[in-house]
């Protein structure tokens, strides 16, 4: 674990996905998986949690549907869910806004699921 600019940062895996702690808001990795039978929170690739949703990769459908799956897996509003990179990549970085220690119990919980 790294100090940067008084925030937290754990990597993990090669490609050093991260997971960032500032006040309420906690950020990490999402991989996005659009198609999907049916939506899902769960997982992990690469250091990133997986994300299954219906809406196909067009017009930022599966962008918004991640943003809604995501907000239902951790219990919060969907307007604390919000997307801060690769809005139209798989891979992604997601901010949630919330209780941080909850949040982060919560993501270690979804990523050790399968």
């Amino acid at each position: 674990m790294r100090v940067i600019n008084s925030v937290r940062c754990t990597y993990d895996g090669a490609a050093k996905r991260f997971r960032e702690k500032a006040g309420n808001v906690i950020r990490f990795s999402v991989r996005v998986h659009p198609g999907s039978k049916a939506p899902t929170v769960g997982g992990c690739y690469d250091g990133a949690l997986v994300v299954r949703v219906r809406a196909r990769a067009a017009d930022g459908a599966a962008t918004a549907e991640t943003c809604a799956a995501l907000a239902e897996a951790f219990g919060v509003r969907p307007s604390a869910v919000r997307c801060e990179q690769g809005a139209r990549s798989r891979t992604k970085v997601v901010a949630v806004e919330g209780r941080d220690d909850v949040l982060a119990s919560r993501l270690d919980v979804l990523r050790s699921a399968t």
